[in-house]
């Protein structure tokens, strides 16, 4: 096993009176991939919030590599190489295609704030190699031909595959998908699960995935994480999680 790329020590979060999560504890090494599913409210995006500085843990520890990231701002822990996407949708609608990937890029810009508002060589030099990158990422994605196009004009999958880009534009060692298969039709959830495949083998990067569609997680998942109420309950690969008790309890209920 690769050293790990992230790593949750008992991490929970407390709201008030809520326990949002609670125990949570992950080991997933470089270029590795887990799923984590689980009834609404049971915990999943709360964990993305965590991870990426959107909230803090109350209890426990996060790692990104040898990094305690507890704390951080967001900004920080995309510095570290973490990146995600969001269950709703969150491009810049009013910007181009192109535009919201070079926003990306910039994020990791060396040109100073004076060089940009200048249009220095520098800073002209470095927009142009992230304008030649951003078609190629783009055209990888078959997302080139609309470039030019407002981000809101997009179909709902190609604003999927758009907000993938944009995270991988970052240059992420560990990508976070959050239900990227809400809203696609069968042949959109198709299409994701080829492409999900092909970023996680050719970007080299570790994935960690929430989704609610089983096909999804069944087919793309090694090993799966399951929460319910903020506390995991099982934990294995697909075939022993299809047939968990436990794991069918908290989807169908039981009989009183």
């Amino acid at each position: 096993m690769n050293s790990p790329i992230l790593r949750a020590d008992d991490v929970g979060v407390r709201f008030g009176g809520l326990q949002a999560l609670k125990g949570f504890r992950l080991d997933l090494e470089e270029k590795g991939f887990v799923g984590i599913i689980g009834p609404n409210g049971a915990g999943k995006t709360t964990f993305f919030n965590l991870l990426t500085g959107v909230n803090e843990p109350t209890e426990g520890d996060l790692f990104v590599g040898e990094d305690r990231v507890n704390g951080l701002n967001p900004f920080e822990i995309s510095r570290r190489g973490v990146a995600r996407t969001f269950q709703n949708i969150r491009l810049f609608p009013a910007l181009t295609v192109e535009e919201n990937v070079l926003v990306a890029f910039h994020a990791r810009l060396k040109s100073s704030l004076a060089a940009a508002v200048l249009r220095s060589r520098s800073y002209e030099a470095e927009e142009t190699v992230d304008r030649r990158r951003a078609c190629e990422l783009l055209k990888l994605f078959d997302l080139e031909r609309l470039k030019n196009e407002m981000a809101a004009s997009l179909s709902y999958g190609d604003q999927r595959r758009l907000e993938i880009v944009r995270a991988l534009a970052t240059r992420p060692r560990l990508l976070l998908l959050d239900e990227p298969a809400a809203g696609m039709n069968p042949t959109e959830k198709k299409n994701l699960i080829a492409l999900i495949r092909t970023v996680h083998r050719d970007f080299d990067l570790a994935v960690v995935l929430i989704e609610h569609d089983m096909n999804v997680v069944m087919n793309l998942c090694p090993r799966i994480l399951v929460l319910d109420y903020g506390i995991m309950i099982a934990e294995g690969a697909p075939e022993e999680i299809r047939n968990n008790p436990k794991v069918i309890e908290a989807y169908l209920g039981t009989a009183e």
